[in-house]
């Protein structure tokens, strides 16, 4: 079935109908809006007027001309914020920001670098047997000290005697008969000089008397390899050190091609520490290891706090350690070059593969300028700091640093010491605007002063 087309003509009339409703509906918009500005104004303007001496004054003035009300609420607030704005000393106006100072001090700075080192063993042993048989002892107990010469295993001796005995009696059966064709050798130069005996049977003779005397040389050399291999059967500590656990046990045979050995000594007495430096340190490593004052400071790694509320000051825990060996090569993956320390580890404190905290003193800058590091900004033209003149005003200053670490900053050119700088809210700090100083500035507080207790590092 064939749906209705309505005509054209109401068709028309409709949509103009609902277009005009349409428009009719958009334009209470602005109106709308007009009337919610007006509103808020209204009740600004009375707001700033209610703490007058006639609040029902300004009612019935904001109801009596609304426009008027809406001319003084604007005028009221561009002028408070006008004031506002005349106070402020701030990047965006308002008041003056607070900030936080520290004074600038003068002194010594040590210029070190911090690194992470290795403990080396001084020397490593691993002990095996040069000769086969059953295990019959371990002299010593694992993890013990021992000394250069101390008696470690022993290994059945009795093939080994067997084997020397029968050496010593082929040697003296071989002098027996080298002592009876030595006499026939002797008679018969004699007889062939009266032309008893030829000339040839004299040779003959002569030749194994020779022939004999080294053969008992050789019996000599075989009595001593049965004395070398009965004296392997007790095996000694050939360093001192500490020994590790038991590679083989009592009990097993063992062979003069294992490769795992019996044990191995590790001499922790002294012990080298083992570090890397950047290749641009060198030239100032160079020279002070040429003045003979190379010295690293040594502090053993620990997490450990205790079980009471004592906290371990880990400066009781340097250890000062003489480098002796800069090598002769930058790595040139890295660009380092490493060094060594020897150190005579007394109390065994240092293990071999621990790692420990390295510091190295480079040189020293004498009486310069030091303030938190904190106080060091960044800018487009460099580093720069803020210095707080006497009338609270902020100076902004670029600065030339010559070390800084984790804690402070050593300046060549920009503050003097004892101006007051920035180390926090700089951030809000325009040069030239005034601030509100948190506290006032205490040399003896500040962390540049706190900061000279310890020695100063860079990583």
């Amino acid at each position: 079935m064939m749906g209705y087309d309505e005509p054209s003509s109401k068709r028309s009339t409709n949509i103009e109908g609902a277009t005009r409703v349409a428009v009719r509906r958009r334009s209470t918009w602005p109106v709308r809006a007009i009337l919610l500005i007006g509103a808020l104004a209204a009740g600004g303007y009375f707001a700033s007027q209610f703490d007058s001496d006639d609040p029902m004054g300004a009612l019935i003035a904001v109801v009596s001309d609304p426009m008027k009300a809406i001319d003084s609420a604007i005028s009221s607030f561009t002028g408070d914020t006008q004031k506002a704005g005349g106070r402020g000393a701030g990047r965006g106006g308002g008041i003056a920001p607070p900030v936080h100072v520290a004074t600038a001090t003068a002194r010594d700075v040590p210029v070190t670098v911090h690194t992470i080192g290795t403990v080396l063993a001084n020397s490593v042993v691993t002990v095996k047997s040069q000769i086969d048989g059953p295990l019959l002892s371990a002299d010593f107990k694992e993890g013990q000290m021992v000394k250069e010469g101390d008696l470690l295993f022993k290994i059945d001796p009795a093939p080994f005697e067997a084997a020397l005995r029968q050496s010593e009696a082929q040697k003296a059966r071989d002098e027996a008969q080298h002592a009876s064709a030595q006499a026939d050798a002797d008679r018969a130069v004699m007889l062939a000089d009266r032309g008893i005996v030829s000339a040839q049977q004299r040779d003959q003779l002569v030749a194994s008397a020779k022939a004999l005397a080294a053969t008992i040389e050789a019996d000599e050399a075989a009595v001593d390899r049965a004395k070398l291999n009965l004296g392997y059967t007790i095996i000694r500590s050939p360093i001192n050190g500490k020994t590790g656990a038991y590679i083989v046990y009592p009990g097993n045979q063992v062979h003069a091609n294992d490769a795992a050995g019996l044990v191995t000594i590790t001499q922790i007495q002294p012990v080298k520490i083992t570090f890397n430096l950047p290749q641009g340190d060198l030239p100032q490593l160079q020279d002070r290891m040429g003045e003979n004052q190379l010295v690293a400071q040594v502090t053993a790694r620990s997490d450990v706090q205790g079980t009471t509320a004592q906290v371990v000051d880990k400066r009781d825990m340097d250890i000062p350690v003489k480098v002796d060996f800069i090598g002769n090569i930058v790595d040139a993956r890295t660009g380092t070059i490493e060094l060594r320390a020897t150190f005579a580890n007394p109390d065994q404190r240092l293990v071999p593969g621990e790692l420990v905290d390295v510091t190295v003193k480079l040189e020293t800058l004498n009486q310069v300028t030091v303030v938190p590091r904190e106080a060091i900004n960044i800018g487009q033209n460099g580093e720069y700091v803020f210095v707080i003149d006497a009338a609270k005003k902020a100076e902004m200053r670029p600065v030339k640093v010559l070390f800084q670490d984790q804690s402070i900053a050593a300046l060549g050119s920009g503050v003097k010491p004892d101006e007051t700088v920035i180390i926090d809210g700089q951030l809000r700090v325009s040069p030239g605007a005034t601030v509100n100083v948190v506290g006032q500035p205490n040399p003896a507080a500040s962390p540049a002063a706190q900061a000279t207790e310890t020695p100063q590092t860079r990583s």
